[in-house]
């Protein structure tokens, strides 16, 4: 399946504002879908590539011996999904997700990040 077209089906979650695939070394972003003027994706990616890093960081420094499945920000009217992946190829990247919390549901979004990230591994 192409990027864009994975993409688009994690625009299809009820709630979606905006999804991306964010490259985890650099913030920056390989695709996009949403996202608005009130809500830029390029600035989130970059910013949450930090909170990725922070936790992958924390996990290791506690020698827990495992590895970070996704990560969930609730705000008070949304909720962001931070997946991590690491492809075939190497690239260590992540799906990032922003839903709205009263439209959406926390765990058909989670159901549709885990396959796109199956799609998009290759």
């Amino acid at each position: 399946m192409k990027l864009d077209d994975a993409l688009r089906d994690g625009m299809s979650v009820d709630g979606a504002i905006g999804i991306a695939l964010v490259d985890m070394r650099s913030g920056m972003l390989l695709g996009k879908q949403g996202g608005n003027q009130l809500f830029d994706l390029e600035m989130a990616g970059a910013l949450n590539t930090e909170v990725l890093r922070a936790k992958l960081r924390a996990v290791e420094a506690l020698q827990l011996g495992d590895s970070v499945q996704d990560i969930l920000v609730t705000l008070g009217a949304q909720y962001h999904l931070i997946m991590p992946l690491i492809r075939n190829d190497g690239e260590e990247l992540f799906l990032y997700l922003a839903l709205d919390k009263a439209r959406g549901n926390l765990a058909l979004a989670r159901h549709q990040l885990r396959r796109i990230e199956q799609a998009i591994r290759l």
